[in-house]
């Protein structure tokens, strides 16, 4: 299936090169290859740093502008039982004693966003779907513009 697509993708890139200019072969190749079906075309995922939604906070309850950000794990504490318990077991001879997972099968995570009222400073996390790639306040796409080299 792949070298069927990647040699039909190839002979449409060599017919596009002999009838257009090399900058609008690109267009008509990342064109062509969002119509193929069956074919997952991994796009950039931006979102506004602000955003006007509901707030669940006692003195709002209503929809207000939040501030947005993306969720990030805090530092594992050396203090936790499990923490302490495992390097105890670790500590002295006998090598790795518990076992190490292996067989990850997802390539991507879950985007969480943080979303903080402007007006009470309440928080909460909404989480979105995969992607690959995440932007927090890009340039946004306007219609109709030319393609940059």
């Amino acid at each position: 299936m792949e070298m069927s697509i990647l040699a039909y993708i190839s002979d449409h890139v060599i017919r596009y090169h002999h009838k257009f200019e090399n900058k609008l072969i690109f267009f008509r190749i990342k064109s062509f290859l969002l119509r193929l079906p069956g074919l997952v075309v991994f796009k950039m995922v931006n979102v506004p740093k602000t955003r006007n939604t509901y707030c669940k906070g006692k003195n709002c309850r209503k929809h207000t502008l939040h501030k947005v950000s993306q969720y990030k794990k805090g530092k594992d504490s050396l203090y936790a039982q499990g923490k302490r318990r495992y390097d105890r077991k670790q500590s002295g001879y006998g090598g790795q004693t518990k076992p190490v997972f292996h067989k990850k099968a997802k390539t991507t995570k879950k985007i969480v966003l943080r979303l903080e009222c402007q007006s009470c400073k309440y928080k909460h996390q909404v989480a979105i779907k995969r992607c690959k790639h995440f932007e927090l306040g890009g340039d946004k796409k306007t219609k109709g513009a030319a393609l940059v080299f």
